[in-house]
């Protein structure tokens, strides 16, 4: 043990910075949720504010904004879940069948920039596309219909904006996982499948999606923990006050009460809800996935 140890120091001194960020970044700070229980103020810092226990969580569910809120924030993060999940598999499994090697790594290049975009960026694009006054989507439908089309100020027409944007923006990247996953598939299962007559679609069907099944679980339970977390950025960007009843979500309303507001305990409060909310989703995803021999531990 000692020797292998000994072997294996190098190791371990590489991993000393990964732990130092992660104990320095991630897990002292988490000591600042105890103002979430507390009246926090300036003057009497964190230990010395006065203790209040569950209150501001009362207030939290008092407050018809507040449910409206955690509304949004669970639609929203739902539905960039479970419309945005299937698209980097997909993806993935287009590039995969893709046979020209140049024409492949264009593409790749191509579906994996977004990613490096920040949401400011995607944001422009947005309102450069789908403005009421400006935009060049509207200039093609009063072209046809003789009036524009408040697509960022309609709920139904903003929710698919934000969807389609991070699509855009993430389902290439996400699709490098997928790709790895479909590089390890043995080749002689797609011989053996053609030899007994399978076309292309039974054996993505019957071979590619089985055999990377494992990946896509392990990928959706973590999606289910993030399904609180939003995003403040890509809200930010996109939201206006015409659609804050749809679109004003956990990270704007904490960056709003507890930045601008100075509300830290209550803003607090509600971001330690939202992690909650999180590990469960996150354990009751991995407990069922675990019922079918998948779960991540």
């Amino acid at each position: 043990m000692t020797l292998r140890f000994r072997k294996n120091i190098p190791l371990f001194i590489m991993f000393v910075p990964v732990i130092l960020f992660y104990v320095l970044f991630k897990y002292l700070p988490m000591f600042g949720v105890v103002i979430a229980f507390k009246d926090y103020n300036f003057i009497q810092g964190i230990m010395n504010s006065p203790w209040v226990g569950w209150k501001h969580f009362q207030i939290l569910f008092d407050r018809p904004q507040s449910l409206e809120i955690i509304r949004n924030t669970i639609v929203l993060g739902t539905l960039t879940v479970f419309v945005g999940f299937p698209f980097p598999i997909l993806l993935a499994i287009l590039l995969n069948e893709i046979r020209k090697i140049w024409y492949k790594r264009v593409v790749q290049t191509l579906v994996y920039l977004p990613h490096f975009f920040s949401w400011v960026i995607v944001g422009g694009i947005a309102l450069t596309l789908f403005s009421q006054e400006t935009g060049i989507v509207n200039h093609v439908v009063k072209w046809l219909t003789g009036d524009a089309y408040p697509f960022l100020y309609k709920s139904g027409s903003w929710i698919t904006i934000f969807l389609a944007s991070g699509i855009w923006k993430e389902a290439g990247f996400a699709a490098i996982i997928y790709l790895a996953a479909l590089s390890a598939i043995d080749n002689s299962l797609y011989e053996a499948a053609s030899i007994d007559g399978a076309n292309k679609w039974k054996q993505i069907i019957n071979i590619t999606i089985p055999s990377i099944s494992p990946t896509i679980i392990i990928m959706f339970i973590i999606s289910i923990g993030n399904v609180l977390e939003v995003g403040f950025d890509k809200v930010y960007v996109l939201k206006n006050p015409v659609v804050s009843d749809i679109a004003e979500v956990i990270s704007t309303y904490i960056y709003r009460i507890g930045i601008e507001g100075a509300q830290f305990s209550f803003s607090a409060a509600l971001g330690l809800f939202e992690s909650v909310v999180g590990l469960v989703l996150v354990l009751l995803a991995n407990r069922t996935a675990k019922k079918f021999g998948q779960g991540l531990w």
